[in-house]
């Protein structure tokens, strides 16, 4: 209150002051002379801003001024509040977590862009292996669609899950497509579902199996016990009948046993590891059986130095249980094969572990990690589905990639 009325009696003072010079200017007019009337409007200036700077700070503040004469009072420019918002929103939009495409037209075929780091990510050497056929994939999703999607990439196929979203531009139709791969995420749960159930049926079938062979044992001691008052013939029908329960129970057992080792994996314990020195345990334990059946396996790190944090014993038997499924997969000629470990394009580690097999069929390449899943006539189909659970527990993905050459080729990427 008390600087609003100053800048009141400012104002009026200065009202008086510009009075003052006009009745002065009006006495000297009637003898004009330049020089006077130019000092009177000098002098008429100064009373003439102070009440300007007076009636302006008295005057009502509209939201848009204050926000302006804020800016200016802290050096920024008017239009600098609507750059910084841009400018957040670029750089919220480059780092989504999801990648991003802009599609031209609102149906069919049409130019595909990446929009922001995660979309350029997906399309760099390294991961999709065929751009293009990505792209051609995205064009062909409709607005308001939303579903899963495989595509190839240089460690095998991966699934993503892809939403459509129509908008217009400047005029111009087009779609927005957000592509968030998924491959990992299901092959978790995958893992997890898998393994709850392994647990439940090797429970329950242990429970109802012991009994059984332990039953079949005893009676087959009772049964000699009475071997004296019983006819030969029928005593040999009991016995082989026994012997028969006794050994599928054994079998059975053992069999189910097998698989309790899927849902038993204890919890990875990583460490530093050069890879240089665990190719070399795995070569004084593996190569003697290749050399045995007349072939070979090589290993190779490049660089030399190159280390993970891992757990050694679980990353070991992953290798082994590849070894061995491609030894016993080569037939009518030496088993060959190679474990490389290098540094992917992506600026990952891989591990790639390639035979001179016959690899895998097209068909069947989708279900090898499934547990129980089996080509071969006595296989179990747990060597395949315990590396991917061993690669899973130490933060890894394991996928079975089309080979450049004949056999197969499992890519281990951490």
């Amino acid at each position: 209150m008390a600087s609003e009325r100053l800048l009141k009696l400012g104002a009026a003072a200065s009202v008086a002051g510009l009075m003052a010079l006009a009745a002065v200017a009006d006495v000297m007019s009637a003898t004009p002379e330049p020089r006077r009337i130019v000092l009177c409007g000098l002098a008429a200036l100064l009373p003439a801003a102070a009440l300007w700077q007076c009636l302006r700070r008295l005057a009502p503040r509209t939201p848009r001024m204050e926000a302006h004469d804020s800016a200016l009072h802290h050096g920024i420019p008017a239009g600098r509040e609507l750059a910084d918002t841009l400018y957040a929103l670029e750089a919220r939009l480059e780092h989504a977590p999801i990648a991003l495409f802009s599609i031209q037209n609102a149906a069919g075929a049409g130019a595909v862009a990446p929009l922001n780091a995660s979309a350029r990510r997906l399309l760099a050497p390294g991961r999709a292996s065929a751009p293009q056929d990505l792209h051609q994939l995205l064009a062909a999703q409709s607005a308001g669609q939303r579903q899963l999607i495989s595509f190839d990439t240089e460690r095998g196929v991966e699934r993503a899950l892809v939403a459509v979203a129509a908008l217009t531009m400047q005029g111009a139709a087009q779609r927005l497509a957000a592509l968030m791969p998924v491959e990992s995420e299901l092959e978790a749960e995958a893992l997890n579902a898998w393994r709850e159930l392994v647990q439940v049926l090797t429970h329950e079938i242990m429970n109802s199996l012991t009994p059984v062979a332990s039953l079949s044992r005893t009676a087959c001691g009772l049964l000699d016990e009475a071997a004296a008052g019983l006819p030969a013939d029928i005593h040999a029908d009991l016995g082989t009948a026994l012997d028969a329960i006794s050994r599928r129970a054994a079998s059975l057992v053992d069999f189910v046993g097998s698989y309790r080792s899927l849902s038993t994996v204890p919890q990875a314990q990583p460490q530093r590891v050069l890879l240089e020195e665990l190719f070399e345990r795995l070569s004084m334990l593996i190569a003697p059986q290749w050399q045995a059946l007349g072939g070979k396996v090589s290993f190779s790190v490049e660089p030399a130095s190159l280390a993970v944090m891992i757990d050694p014993g679980q990353l070991e038997q992953a290798l082994i249980n590849l070894l061995k499924n491609a030894s016993e997969a080569i037939t009518g000629k030496a088993p060959e094969a190679q474990v490389r470990a290098r540094f992917s394009r992506g600026g990952r580690l891989r591990i790639e572990v390639v035979d001179n097999g016959p690899g895998v069929p097209e068909a069947l390449a989708a279900h090898i990690f499934t547990p129980f899943f089996s080509t071969k006539k006595q296989g179990r189909g747990i060597g395949l589905a315990m590396v991917r659970h061993l690669v899973h527990a130490n933060g890894g993905t394991v996928r079975y990639a089309r080979s450049v050459s004949a056999g197969a080729r499992f890519t281990l990427t951490f």
